[in-house]
C-alpha cells in the first residue's frame, strides 16, 4: 500500500466506496448519494418546539436530523419527540447527540435511529491535565472504555440503531493527548480505538467523523482515518463538517474549503455545515457543495504521476524561489481581476487601493495586484502596488515605470520570439507541453506561474513541478460565471481549498465573469486563504451553531462580539453555548466565551478559565477587558 495513499485517485474524481450502514429508512455509504444532515437548536424538552424545528429542517432538504441529549431526563423526551413527528408523518431518522455519560447514549439507542458519540468524553478522561501513561496504563484504560462501549454495542444491536464515532479537535481524552498529542493522528487513532471495538464484535453499522475548527486539522485527520481503514482493510462511511465554522461568508467559506478538500477526493458520505444561523440556513449550503462535486467525473485527463509528493498528513509549503513578493514563504498574494469592470477614478477602491490627496492608502485586505484588460494608461497608478497587463499590451504600454507586469500565454512564453527582462507572469490552462515548459521555467528567474484549470489538473501541474524539482511560484486562477455571490463563495472555497491546504500556492486570483463585484472576489479570495490558514488578515472566529445546552442567545451574541472585535487581525476568539462546545472544540482560540448555565459565562484566555459565573449582560464587556489586559487590544482605525 502506498505510504499517503487516502483516496481512490489524487488526480482526478473517484468517489470512495465505503462500507454502507443502515440508519432507519435512509442508509448512507457505498453507492448511496451524499446525505444532508443538521442539528437542532431547541432545548430538547421544549418537545414542541423540537419536533416543529425538525420539520423546518427536514423540509429544507435533510435527510437526518440530530438533536441534543445531555441527560437521562432529556433521553426520555425523545421518545415523544419522535412520537410526535411519526404522528406528523414524518419518519426521516433521528440523531441522538451524546456527551460525558454513556447511561445517556444507551438509554438513546433504545429510541432513535443513531447515537453519535465522541470518544474523548465517552468513557475516557479528559481534564486537560497532562500524564504520561505506561504501557501497562494505557491498556488498562483502554480496557475500561472497552467495557463501557461493549454496553451500548449490544443495544444497538438488538435495536438496530446505529453509531457515529464523532471525534472533536481539543476533545482528545488525556490517555489519546499523552501518546500523541493534540494532533489529526491523535483525532484518527482516537476513532480508530472505538471502530476496532466494533469490529472485533461484530458490529457493522458504524459512521465516523473527525472534525475540527482548523481546516488543516480537519482534513489531515479525515485523510489520516481512511489511510488506516484502508490499511487494516475496512472503510466505514465518513461524515465531514468543519465545526464551529461560524456565521455568514466566514462560515461558509471555511466550510466550503475543508469539506471541498475532501469532497474533491472522493471522500465523504454525509455532510453537515455548521453555521451559527438558523439550522434550516444549513442545507442549501450543504446541497450546493454537493451538487458541485456531483458533476465532477472520471479522471481529470491528465496523467497521473508515480505518486503525490506531498505528505497529505503534514502541512508542509511547497519551496519556492521569489519573484517580486511571491513564493520563498511570502503569505500568498491576492490579484484582483478587473477584466469585467470598468475602469474609472475610483475604481480601485474595490481592490482596497483607496486614493487620497496625500497618496494611496491600502488595508490588511488590499489586493496585492491588479489585472487589467482595459486601458490603464487613462488612471493613475500605484507605485508600490504591481499592475498586471496582457503581454500585447504592456509591449506598447508608454508608461511602465517599476511595477508593470506582463502576462503571457504559455504558447507565447515557449516562443522563441518573446523577451523580457522583468518579472512575467505565464498563463496555463492544461498539461499540454508541460515537460517543455517546466525546463524553460527552470532557467527562468523572473517567471510566475498562473494555472487555471479544474482542481486535479491544478494540482497535478503543481506535483509535476516538484517532481522535477521547479522552484517557480505558483498563482492558482479560477474563472466563474455565477450571478448569485454565495454560489461564487462556495463554487471558489471548494475548488481552492484543498490546494492551499496542501502548501501548493503562492497566490489566488479569481475571475468573475457573472454578477459579481470585484469588491466581492478580492473579499472571496482572502477569506479562502484564511479558511484554510494561508494567509490572516482579520480576526477569525470559531463558533458552534447552538444547540439545546445553549442558555443564552448565540446569534444575537455572536453579532455583539464580532463588531466589536471585527478589527483585532489574527486574534482566534471562540464563542460556545456551553462547555461540551467549549474548551473541547475551541481548541486553538486565543480567546473563549463559553456559556456556563443559563444566563451565566465563563471566559477563558486560550484553556484556561480565568472569569467564572459573569451575568451574561456583563460577559461581552468583560471580554474585551480580558483582552486588553492581556495586551492583545488595539483600537479601531481613527478612534
Amino acid at each position: 500500500m502506498n505510504h499517503y495513499q487516502y483516496c481512490e485517485n489524487t488526480f482526478g474524481y473517484s468517489r470512495l466506496k465505503t462500507h454502507s450502514v443502515t440508519i432507519g429508512n435512509l442508509p448512507l455509504g457505498g453507492d448511496y448519494p451524499i446525505r444532508i444532515q443538521s442539528m437542532t437548536n431547541t432545548g430538547t424538552s421544549d418537545i414542541e418546539g423540537t419536533i416543529q424545528q425538525c420539520i423546518r429542517i427536514a423540509k429544507a432538504g435533510a435527510d437526518y436530523v440530530r438533536i441534543t441529549v445531555p441527560s437521562l431526563k432529556d433521553a426520555g423526551y425523545l421518545e415523544q419527540i419522535k412520537q410526535g413527528l411519526r404522528e406528523k408523518g414524518y419518519t426521516f431518522p433521528l440523531i441522538a447527540d451524546i456527551h460525558f455519560n454513556p447511561q445517556v447514549a444507551e438509554m438513546a439507542a433504545a429510541i432513535v435511529e443513531k447515537v453519535r458519540i465522541n470518544p474523548g468524553n465517552y468513557a475516557d478522561t479528559k481534564k486537560f491535565q497532562v500524564f504520561e501513561y505506561t504501557e501497562e496504563q494505557y491498556q488498562q484504560e483502554l480496557h475500561k472504555v472497552r467495557e463501557k462501549f461493549l454496553r451500548l454495542i449490544n443495544i444497538c444491536k438488538e435495536h438496530k440503531t446505529a453509531i457515529r464515532i464523532g471525534v472533536n479537535h481539543g476533545s482528545l481524552s488525556d490517555r489519546i493527548i499523552s501518546r500523541y498529542g493534540d494532533t489529526p493522528l491523535g483525532m484518527a487513532e482516537s476513532a480508530m480505538e472505538f471502530l476496532r471495538i466494533c469490529t472485533q464484535e461484530s458490529f457493522y453499522q458504524v459512521v465516523l467523523s473527525l472534525k475540527s475548527s482548523n481546516t488543516i486539522v480537519m482534513v489531515q485527520a479525515t485523510r489520516l482515518l481512511v489511510h488506516k481503514m484502508m490499511e487494516e482493510k475496512m472503510l466505514f462511511p465518513l461524515h465531514l463538517g468543519v465545526t464551529e465554522a461560524g456565521e455568514g461568508e466566514d462560515g461558509r467559506l471555511k466550510s466550503a474549503a475543508g469539506i471541498g478538500a475532501l469532497l474533491a477526493d472522493g471522500i465523504g458520505d454525509t455532510i453537515r455545515v455548521s453555521l451559527t444561523e438558523d439550522p434550516e440556513n444549513e442545507i442549501p449550503v450543504a446541497k450546493k457543495l454537493i451538487e458541485h462535486f456531483s458533476l465532477e467525473k472520471g479522471n481529470s485527463g491528465v496523467a497521473p504521476l508515480r505518486s503525490y509528493p506531498v505528505n497529505p498528513f503534514e502541512y508542509s509549503r511547497r519551496a519556492t524561489k521569489q519573484v517580486l513578493n511571491i513564493g520563498n514563504g511570502q503569505v500568498p498574494v491576492v490579484i484582483c481581476d478587473f477584466s469585467y469592470a470598468e475602469i474609472q477614478k475610483d475604481t480601485f477602491a474595490s481592490a482596497g487601493w483607496i486614493q487620497q490627496k496625500e497618496g494611496w492608502t491600502f488595508t490588511d485586505q488590499s489586493a496585492d495586484m491588479i489585472f487589467l484588460a482595459g486601458n490603464p494608461e487613462i488612471i493613475e497608478l500605484p507605485g508600490q502596488k504591481a499592475v498586471l497587463v496582457d503581454y500585447p499590451r504592456w509591449l506598447s504600454f508608454q508608461n511602465k515605470g517599476n511595477n508593470v507586469f506582463p502576462v503571457l500565454k504559455a504558447e507565447e512564453y515557449l516562443s522563441q520570439t518573446i523577451k523580457t527582462d522583468v518579472a512575467h507572469f505565464i498563463l496555463l490552462h492544461d498539461i499540454d507541453n508541460i515537460d517543455r515548459l517546466i525546463e524553460k521555467l527552470k532557467t527562468d528567474s523572473l517567471a510566475v506561474l498562473v494555472i487555471e484549470a479544474e482542481f486535479h489538473v491544478q494540482r497535478c501541474i503543481a506535483a509535476r513541478l516538484m517532481e522535477q524539482q521547479c522552484t517557480t511560484p505558483v498563482i492558482f486562477k479560477r474563472t466563474y460565471a455565477e450571478h448569485h455571490l454565495e454560489d461564487f463563495q462556495l463554487k471558489s472555497a471548494a475548488d481552492l481549498g484543498g490546494l492551499f491546504i496542501d502548501g501548493l500556492g503562492d497566490g489566488i486570483w479569481l475571475s468573475a465573469e457573472g454578477k459579481i463585484s470585484v469588491q466581492n472576489t478580492n473579499q472571496t479570495a482572502f477569506g479562502i486563504l484564511q479558511a484554510t490558514r494561508a494567509r490572516i488578515s482579520k480576526t477569525e472566529f470559531i463558533a458552534c451553531p447552538s444547540c439545546g445546552r445553549t442558555n443564552f442567545n448565540i446569534i444575537e451574541t455572536f453579532s455583539r462580539i464580532r463588531e466589536k472585535t471585527s478589527h483585532l487581525k489574527g486574534l482566534k476568539i471562540g464563542i460556545m453555548g456551553c462547555i461540551v462546545n467549549g474548551l473541547g472544540e475551541m481548541a486553538d482560540a486565543d480567546y473563549g466565551y463559553v456559556g456556563a448555565g443559563k444566563g451565566k459565562i465563563n471566559l477563558y484566555k486560550a484553556k484556561t478559565l480565568v472569569k467564572k459565573g459573569i451575568p451574561e449582560e456583563n460577559a461581552v464587556d468583560e471580554l474585551i477587558q480580558l483582552i486588553k489586559e492581556h495586551g492583545d487590544w488595539v483600537e479601531k482605525t481613527g478612534q
